[in-house]
């Protein structure tokens, strides 16, 4: 627990057999729960999850690849099955440093936001970051910033992330954007429930792995932007 609440971390997981147990391995101790949710792997991901001696651990496994989207959706209602109360998710890479979970968790487990994004451009190391993407990385902040209506808003990118329980119950989950695209499409529905919107910097980690971002990635994207903006501009259902 931490500042008396109880924290899950969802680890959305799609071939990452190298890289989990070290994931798994290095998250903190005030973390209550580590959702694993192997998104129908086709390497040793699911079993190397399994063979963790780690009690926190708890694993669910999709039989068809969903997305990461419809991973951090399965996480999300899976914490709250296990009474998780603030939300935080890690990728299965090992592309998020476990010492900055407190930071992105801290706002949430102290009522002062409802939703926590990591901050990569603003922190002192962002200059690791390729330039591409950080340049990639800031325009897509600037137009998810106008769409959704968070006046701080920079890196909307980022999938280092907490929300609170009680958020994760107002939101539809099931129309959630369930592949690449689906940060944009989460501050869409957030924003439209009026919830509070807060980031924190976090360290950008990059081992030299190439980008995996596609010219039709991007066309998504900005579809998927355009979506937020129309559905913040609707008034939310009862």
């Amino acid at each position: 627990m931490l500042l008396g609440a109880r924290i899950a971390v969802v680890v959305p997981a799609h071939d990452e057999a190298p890289r989990i147990r070290r994931v798994i391995e290095r998250m903190p101790a005030f973390v209550d729960r580590i959702v694993v949710v192997d998104d129908a792997s086709r390497d040793e991901t699911c079993a190397i999850v399994r063979a963790c001696e780690e009690p926190r651990v708890h694993l669910v496994r999709h039989t068809n690849n969903r997305g990461v989207g419809a991973s951090i959706a399965t996480g999300y209602r899976t914490a709250r099955e296990d009474g998780a109360e603030v939300i935080a998710v890690m990728a299965g890479d090992d592309q998020m440093d476990p010492g900055d979970l407190e930071a992105v968790v801290t706002p949430v487990a102290r009522h002062e936001a409802d939703y926590v994004k990591g901050d990569r451009i603003h922190h002192l190391e962002a200059r690791v970051m390729p330039l591409t993407r950080r340049v990639g990385t800031t325009t897509l902040g600037v137009l998810t910033r106008w769409a959704v209506r968070a006046p701080g808003l920079s890196d909307s990118q980022c999938g280092y992330t907490a929300i609170s329980g009680d958020a994760v119950d107002r939101i539809d989950l099931s129309s959630l954007w369930p592949r690449f695209g689906y940060p944009n499409d989460l501050l869409g529905l957030i924003a439209r429930r009026g919830l509070r919107i807060a980031q924190v910097p976090v360290r950008p980690v990059y081992q030299g792995e190439p980008s995996e971002l596609r010219a039709w990635h991007v066309a998504t994207v900005i579809a998927l932007i355009a979506r937020a903006a129309w559905r913040v501009r609707r008034p939310p259902r009862p």
